[in-house]
């Protein structure tokens, strides 16, 4: 059976297929001059990113600003901007960078921000040496200034999740709503394994939106657990790294 799945594709594939997790999929389909046209014409800013790929690497955030009369279609790449004056200039450009190799484009999410720069989750999702699904850590995630992905790598901050939601949820509010985040994590994961029975720990990458719905950006079935030792809390990291041997990592 199937540990790692490295398709992005396969994988939103895998979760779309539960009813309680499609509606935190924003809109996702393979990358053509079709698909990534209607998308624009739909949504106005969508992020275009590499079928196969790790830490955010080639993810391009590609906007349609009809309001600009000059250059109204742009796209970045890291912290670089190219704008041009038709869709089909834009898209010869992007296809440049693609090559042959199969991209996917996705509805744009505006990420909630914390001091002005955007911030994703990632919740740990694994299985116990007993064989029980468990949310065992979230981590936020807060983009370098004018880069496109929030990945550590990438040069972004870690941040507990509690500190990020603060300016948005209160109190109690702000606890009900992790544990929304933690059920949502587990629906994945399980939804995973129904397709892919060999998966034994998943990262899921959630955007947070203006209204606080979260949206599932990403499934990675080999996560970085090493991200989590920048928590405070040490027991989380002891847990993820404790499970993660478990089943021989």
């Amino acid at each position: 059976m199937k540990r790692y799945i490295h398709s992005k594709w396969a994988k939103t594939a895998a979760i779309a297929a539960s009813s309680a997790v499609k509606p935190h999929l924003p809109s996702t389909r393979l990358l053509s001059s079709t698909t990534l046209k209607a998308m624009l014409e739909q949504y106005r800013m969508v992020y275009v990113k590499p079928d196969i790929g790790t830490f955010g690497n080639g993810v391009m955030r590609v906007e349609w600003r009809e309001n600009e009369t000059e250059k109204p279609y742009a796209y970045h790449k890291g912290t670089v901007e190219s704008s041009f004056a038709s869709f089909d200039e834009l898209y010869e450009s992007l296809e440049a960078t693609t090559g042959k190799r199969k991209y996917l484009v996705q509805k744009g999410i505006e990420l909630l921000t914390y001091k002005g720069r955007r911030f994703d989750l990632r919740v740990m999702v694994q299985q116990s040496p007993q064989g029980h699904w468990e949310t065992t850590g979230i981590i936020g995630r807060v983009a370098a200034p004018q880069k496109v992905v929030t990945n550590f790598h990438s040069g972004g901050i870690l941040k507990p999740v509690e500190a990020l939601l603060a300016p948005y949820v209160s109190g109690e509010r702000r606890k009900r709503y992790v544990g929304r985040l933690e059920r949502l994590g587990l629906r994945v994961a399980q939804a995973m394994q129904r397709k892919y029975g060999g998966v034994k720990e998943i990262g899921v990458d959630v955007a947070l939106d203006p209204g606080l719905h979260p949206w599932v950006l990403e499934v990675n079935t080999s996560p970085d657990p090493y991200i989590f030792r920048k928590l405070k809390n040490k027991r989380v990291y002891a847990k993820i790294i404790r499970y993660a041997r478990a089943h021989k990592r």
